[in-house]
């Protein structure tokens, strides 16, 4: 019957439905099937329950390990790293309890992402693709790339002066970018290996971060009781209200929110077996949950190290990424191995890995958007570029100057921050329409938290926006143009809004041909 067919259609996953044409085959895609990892257990025959997820199995959980661990990799960038050490420093351990809630925000829009890349079989860029006109996927498209290049330019620098550190100040900060620009090449060399091999260099990095700073922890020795109350009772006062918002601020990656969505797909699913791809949602929720807590205990030894070496001290306004390094030494000394070095091979863990992570995230989000089927190392060598050519601009430009080096580091976070609303939007529309997620739609509930906690973080950048331009911009002509900017930032803000919640009948401007393939 026409009604049943029609049911059955609107239930099942986008994926299913994207090969009913030979142009859709020829779309761009995260991976081919032929470097997908094949799940122990995928092609068990056609027996068995299917409507259902597998029981648990810790086998098929380590073939699933991966993706989360990327992700999260962005929790650890060199930005994140200075936001960590600015807060220990002036804010002492009064702010860890907010750093443990903005990791919990994190994963949930990263567990959204991960739920609409399995669903569907396609990731976020792609899905933009077709869900928004092409005036509006291209805006989308072009802020995904500064947010991209902003990210980018921080990770590099950050590279940059750990090589720096490393080598005893013998290579200056441009050197330390060129060769870190080389890392797109040793991640092309590293895929062609398979994505296993690839995850497993990524873990060894995640696993230098932890030690690195695990071993400063241990040297510092902060106080246990002090840690444990600064994590259970929430404070916040007017002196730490800008280190707060920076805490939540660079949690939220625009960039890994479109790779999150592409890196699930690296496994081999069945996506015409509803229990299959519960069971991929349920491995996925599980590596991701454990891939952020570790994150999350690698940021709390960075804060707690700088919170009792430099809290209520004079040096605590001025500690940066380029200084950090030196007021370690100075106040830990040098011991078995010097603090400064140890530091220095975290932050180049965290920085190579971040700018390798980039360089993943600006494939999948070129080729998602503008559907261009490219060989890999042309489209890695195209976003490497758009982010070494103004990051070494930067470093020859700001290479003498700390301060200059931190102001460059705050336009970087604003242009990040004003960037948010473009990935959250999208994914809290896609994630909770039935016509592209199936019965893998998120619930009520859950719409709701997401909605608020895309809500409250929109809301912190913003108070950021305010803050740093109400500062820093001055004289009429930049007034006027910021002003004619932010409007037109808030109008398209509204009409994602608006879209997602399916205000059609508000927005006549609409083409008919796009609401009647996305309306409820």
């Amino acid at each position: 019957m026409p009604p049943r067919e029609e049911s059955e259609e609107s239930e099942r996953p986008l994926l299913s439905r994207a090969h009913d044409s030979e142009e859709d085959i020829l779309d761009e895609t995260a991976y081919d099937s032929s470097e997908k990892v094949v799940i122990v257990g995928i092609e068990d025959g056609d027996g068995g329950d299917w409507s259902r997820a597998p029981p648990f199995s810790w086998k098929k959980l380590w073939l699933f390990t991966g993706p989360g661990f990327l992700m999260s990799i962005a929790f650890l960038d060199p930005g994140n790293l200075e936001g960590d050490l600015q807060a220990g420093a002036i804010a002492g351990y009064s702010l860890l309890w907010l750093l443990l809630w903005a990791t919990a925000m994190g994963l949930l829009v990263q567990l959204l992402a991960a739920r609409l890349g399995v669903a569907t079989g396609r990731h976020l860029a792609e899905l933009c693709r077709d869900e928004y006109p092409k005036w509006a996927r291209m805006v989308l498209w072009v802020m995904a790339e500064l947010a991209l290049i902003g990210a980018d330019i921080q990770e590099v620098i950050g590279s940059a002066i750990a090589i720096k550190i490393l080598s005893n100040g013998v290579l200056p900060l441009w050197s330390g970018v060129i060769i870190t620009a080389f890392d797109c090449f040793i991640f092309l060399f590293l895929e062609n290996y398979g994505v296993r091999k690839l995850e497993a260099v990524f873990a060894f990095l995640i696993a230098t971060m932890a030690i690195s700073f695990a071993w400063m922890f241990g040297e510092a020795k902060p106080s246990g009781v002090e840690l444990l109350l600064g994590i259970l009772i929430p404070k916040l006062s007017s002196k730490t209200i800008k280190q707060a918002v920076g805490v939540v601020g660079c949690i939220i990656m625009p960039h890994n929110v479109f790779l999150h969505s592409a890196l699930v797909q690296s496994r081999e699913i069945d996506h015409s077996k509803k229990g299959r791809v519960q069971e991929a949602l349920n491995y996925y929720s599980i590596e991701s949950t454990v891939a952020l807590i570790l994150s999350f205990i690698i940021n709390l030894f960075v804060t707690t190290v700088f919170a009792k070496g430099f809290y209520g001290t004079e040096q605590a306004n001025n500690i940066g990424l380029v200084n950090a390094g030196q007021y370690l030494q100075e106040k830990y000394g040098g011991g078995f191995f010097p603090i400064l070095y140890i530091w220095g091979i975290g932050l180049l863990a965290a920085g190579q890995s971040s700018t390798i992570t980039g360089t993943y995230a600006g494939q999948f989000i070129m080729g998602g958007f503008l559907n261009l089927r490219l060989k890999k190392w042309i489209r890695a060598l195209i976003t490497r570029s758009c982010a070494i050519v103004p990051t070494m601009i930067v470093a020859l430009v700001f290479d003498t100057s700390e301060d200059t080096l931190d102001v460059m580091n705050e336009w970087l976070n604003v242009l990040q921050s004003i960037q948010i609303p473009f990935a959250l939007i999208p994914l809290l529309c896609l994630v909770s329409k039935e016509q592209i997620m199936g019965t893998f739609k998120i619930g009520p509930v859950l719409k709701v938290v997401a909605w608020l906690v895309a809500a409250l973080v929109i809301i912190i950048n913003g108070y950021l926006l305010v803050d740093f331009f109400s500062s820093e911009v001055n004289g009429l002509l930049i007034g006027f143009f910021i002003c004619t900017f932010t409007a037109a930032y808030v109008a398209f803000i509204i009409y994602l809004v608006f879209r997602a919640v399916n205000f059609y009948p508000w927005l006549p401007f609409l083409p008919s041909k796009r609401l009647s393939n996305t309306g409820s």
